[in-house]
Order: C-alpha cells, then sequence, then structure tokens
C-alpha cells in the first residue's frame, strides 16, 4: 500500500492550529507557510512517499 502525502495541506493544517492557540503568532505563521508553499512550488512536487 502506498501513502502519498501532500505537504500543503498538512503545512495549513498545522499552521491553523497553532493560529488558533496563539493568535499573536499570525503573522509569523503566515510568513513561513508561504514561504514553504513556494520553495515546494520552486523545488518540488509537493507529495512525500512514505
Amino acid at each position: 500500500m502506498k501513502l502519498y502525502l501532500g505537504i500543503a495541506p498538512l503545512a495549513s493544517l498545522i499552521a491553523g492550529v497553532l493560529i488558533l492557540f496563539m493568535p499573536r503568532l499570525l503573522n509569523y505563521i503566515v510568513a513561513v507557510y508561504l514561504i514553504i508553499i513556494g520553495l515546494i512550488g520552486i523545488f518540488g512536487t509537493g507529495a512525500v512517499r512514505l
């Protein structure tokens, strides 16, 4: 059985949970999320094979 885990949905889920518990970190979380998505777009497909 092959499982493909997309990095973008996982990163957005983690960012959403962090924003719920620590709203003051919103700017940093959004910035890190955008950087991660940008790097995924430049260097890879966004899927990790497990």
